[in-house]
């Protein structure tokens, strides 16, 4: 990865962060952004997310796609770089798996 492409990735980060924390309400959920992913041609940013508690993980998705222009519109405007990518937001898995690992360990613990 380039340190362009770096970046560009921490300053995505950095900037929907700020507007997630700001703009939307996910209503007893904890949203945070744990990847940044931008495309070496900088058209497109892909933003994994972690939601807990996990069962909240698909309406805090929605949350963010209802509201994928505005965040989109905002993020526009902070940077100053051309072209801005295009984001998309989805659910980081690894956090799930760790949490299951996680619960797995506890339950081992308990029983043996």
């Amino acid at each position: 990865m380039t340190k362009r492409l770096e970046r560009v990735n921490e300053l995505i980060y950095r900037e929907i962060s700020q507007l997630i924390l700001r703009e939307l309400n996910f209503y007893n959920a904890l949203v945070s952004i744990t990847k940044v992913e931008t495309s070496t041609d900088l058209r497109e940013a892909k933003i994994m997310i972690s939601v807990m508690p996990l069962e909240k993980s698909q309406t805090a998705l929605q949350i963010l796609e209802k509201n994928i222009f505005d965040l989109q519109q905002l993020l526009n405007k902070k940077l100053k770089m051309r072209p801005v990518p295009k984001i998309r937001f989805e659910i980081d898995q690894s956090t799930a798996k760790t949490q299951h690992i996680e619960e797995l360990l506890q339950k081992a613990k308990k029983e043996g």
